[in-house]
């Protein structure tokens, strides 16, 4: 599992079972983990409206990555597991992932629960990564609707974070450097 804590505008659209797991009707094809030993898990989320378009933010709470998913209707957030891993992937690919950090990332996904359990350092970056979407919108007189959103995750994952005890961080090292050590783990793993 990815646990995910949302706001309470987003969890309020969520169409969420007594565990917190999305009532997709598509099938999860990732591995349920333990969300303690993935290093995948553990994202905030929310969400936006831009423009009077729903759109969500998801960030990962150690490397402040940014997942962007513009544009949801109603019946889109029953299936937020799929926009989040389509998302995650091709975000990756967008910030310059290699073949053996994408196979480590597909290997870590696993079903989002969902809940309201918050830290505020990681709200506190989602709020500003908002407003510079905000701000990227008004400034170039864009469309939300026109927007690339793994094109965007990237621009908003290209930029340092802080993270409140640590410091800046710049979440496309943080990221690539989390999956290249889960890859070389696994590799351990393999040869025992």
């Amino acid at each position: 599992m990815i646990s995910l804590h949302c706001t309470k505008k987003l969890l309020a659209k969520l169409p969420l079972s007594e565990d917190g797991r999305l009532r997709s009707r598509k099938p999860s094809l990732s591995v349920v983990r333990d969300p303690a030993s993935n290093p995948l898990s553990s994202w905030h989320a929310n969400l936006l409206l831009l423009q009077r378009r729903q759109c969500v933010l998801f960030v990962h709470d150690t490397t402040r990555f940014p997942v962007f998913v513009p544009t949801l209707k109603k019946a889109d957030f029953a299936e937020l597991d799929w926009f989040f891993q389509d998302g995650l992937m091709n975000s990756l690919l967008k910030v310059g992932a290699e073949d053996h950090h994408m196979e480590a990332a597909e290997k870590l996904l696993a079903p989002l629960a969902c809940d309201n359990d918050c830290n505020r350092s990681a709200q506190g970056t989602l709020n500003q990564m908002g407003q510079e979407l905000g701000y990227m919108l008004e400034y170039d007189n864009a469309s939300v609707t026109e927007l690339a959103p793994y094109r965007t995750s990237a621009w908003l994952a290209e930029r340092p974070c802080s993270i409140k005890g640590q410091g800046y961080v710049w979440p496309v090292r943080e990221m690539l450097e989390i999956l290249e050590k889960s890859n070389l783990q696994e590799k351990g793993n393999c040869d025992e």
